[in-house]
């Protein structure tokens, strides 16, 4: 068969069911091998959607997100979808065409260096230069994508070798040197963990994204209810721990809960499952954890102790380690510790800003009552990000997907297009700003053509809200963040074919809310906030 039906045929032996791309002259045989083919091509309108809305569907259905471009400007386009993909660990298999291979390196029409443009943020590339390699190559990608700590493989494919002919198998061992994914921890480093745990007088747990990954859920959960070890989440292991735990705690981070900052400043063991520990994660303050023996666990070795001192690292999957520590760990006496924090909580007095327009706080609390205990909510990156991060409540299946690590605006739309396609039954959320919002609203004509059905929940402050509030608190001014000639939103959703209404109050909410849920199709909630409204 062709190299370009082998790989489509290897998609297919891989149980791919969705591929969301854009089509193009170096990619176009294996199109040709698409067109006949049972595996579903979503169409979108700008590649950097491609990769977002794989990784929407990635995060939701727990199978590898797959994108395709064409070369040149395709494959660059790629390249921050890409980009955010690796910084929050979701495994994608991104393939590119690429111009013949007799021609790489003439700067020849539509011929970019995917390869090594994407070096510094890519889990690993391959360049084809064999058609037969091709079968190998693919069934590697996705081994490496989806084992140790997942990410995006890019593999780009000149167009001459998609055209030759070659002899398909897909039964090769894949083994490959030098990667050797750790998944169970060492009982050494476990036990002293436990050991540690059990002289604690205020332990915590911190969990990151790689609880979530790792599916690691319900054995976290079993672990604090054996243990009675309060929990904090980064932004990323937002639903690792369902909210409604008597002892979750909070989000920690530049813009957490400073009772869940609190908690991990005066705890004397802090153990992170799946965390980076990052500047947002820590506020970039010196002071973090800094009276806390640390344990750190993570699958990845290279982020324990990257950025923070580690008294014991635990090298391996968050799950099989968790399940580790439930056959030797023993309830712990944290009922001091929990009344204290549990005070601290109550006592936080949220600020409720007095508004004429909408309170974007008020806005996602309302819709997290509303919806379905298995929802799914899409943030974009900014003020609408921590309005929907602090306030929407994640209980028993809910999801709530973001970009953590790279902070990409215009990722909420396509992401949210991912999410509703690998799960048709389920209500999907978009959260986003004006701001955001119009990086990516040319998917509104994906939603249309697929007949998509999601909630688009847009605030609209004219403006770059936390650039603004940033301003405001550094410089006391703003500049450059205007967006005070915005097109009529409604009217454009309208122009695609989507229904929409434009809230101003809070008092309009609930009806739009619920319009939205009973539509049988993709509904705009835009919610007109005042521009000084902040994050806290």
């Amino acid at each position: 068969m062709k190299a370009a039906e082998a790989i489509v045929k290897c998609l297919e032996k891989e149980e791919v069911n969705v591929i969301f791309g854009y089509p193009g002259a170096a990619i176009m045989p294996v199109y040709e091998a698409l067109r006949n083919s049972n595996i579903k091509h979503i169409l979108v309108r700008q590649e950097q959607a491609a990769a977002h809305s794989a990784n929407g569907y990635a995060r939701t259905s727990g199978e590898v997100g797959v994108c395709i471009a064409t070369s040149g400007p395709g494959a660059t386009n790629l390249i921050t979808g890409i980009a955010t993909a690796y910084m929050d660990s979701i495994p994608l298999i991104v393939i590119t065409g690429q111009v013949k291979s007799t021609l790489i390196g003439r700067d020849v029409f539509q011929e970019v260096d995917i390869t090594g443009a994407t070096e510094s943020f890519i889990k690993h590339s391959y360049l084809v230069k064999d058609a037969k390699n091709i079968p190998q190559i693919m069934k590697e990608a996705f081994h490496i994508a989806k084992t140790g700590r997942p990410g995006p493989v890019l593999i780009d494919i000149p167009e001459d070798i998609q055209n030759e002919d070659i002899k398909f198998s897909y039964d090769m061992e894949i083994n490959i040197r030098g990667y050797k994914p750790t998944y169970i921890g060492h009982i050494g480093q476990v036990k002293r963990a436990i050991k540690r745990l059990k002289e604690s007088k205020k332990p915590i747990l911190c969990i990151g994204g790689g609880v979530v990954s790792a599916k690691a859920e319900k054995e976290l959960l079993k672990f604090v209810e054996k243990t009675k070890i309060p929990v904090v989440s980064t932004l990323m292991g937002l639903g690792g721990i369902d909210h409604n735990s008597p002892y979750y705690i909070g989000m920690i981070g530049s813009h957490g809960f400073n009772f869940a900052n609190r908690a991990i400043a005066e705890a004397d063991v802090v153990m992170f499952l799946g965390a980076r520990i990052a500047d947002r994660a820590t506020g970039g303050s010196k002071l973090f954890a800094k009276n806390a023996d640390i344990i750190h666990i993570d699958v990845d070795p290279a982020e324990i102790g990257k950025n923070l001192g580690t008294a014991i690292p635990v090298v391996g999957d968050v799950k099989k380690i968790l399940e580790q520590f439930l056959e030797l760990i023993t309830p712990l006496n944290t009922e001091e510790w929990m009344e204290y924090l549990n005070s601290l909580r109550q006592n936080y007095k949220r600020k409720r800003n007095i508004t004429n327009n909408v309170n974007p706080k008020y806005a996602i609390n309302l819709i997290s009552e509303i919806l379905d205990n298995n929802a799914i909510m899409v943030a974009d990156v900014g003020q609408n990000q921590m309005w929907a991060a602090l306030n929407f409540k994640i209980i028993e299946d809910r999801k709530f997907l973001t970009s953590g690590g790279l902070g990409t605006m215009g990722y909420s739309l396509p992401a949210a297009i991912g999410a509703a396609i690998a799960n048709p039954k389920r209500q999907v959320v978009a959260v986003m700003g004006d701001g955001g919002f119009q990086m990516s609203l040319f998917e509104l004509a994906t939603i249309k053509q697929n007949e998509i059905k999601l909630i688009i929940l847009l605030f609209n402050n004219e403006g770059l809200g936390m650039v603004r509030e940033i301003q405001h608190k550094v410089y006391k001014a703003e500049y450059g963040v205007s967006l005070n000639k915005n097109p009529d939103f409604i009217k454009l959703a309208q122009a695609y074919g989507i229904k929409g209404k434009r809230v101003f109050k809070d008092d309009e909410l609930k009806d739009a809310v619920n319009e939205a849920i009973e539509s049988d199709e993709s509904f705009l909630i835009e919610c007109i906030v005042d521009p000084k409204e902040s994050t806290l």
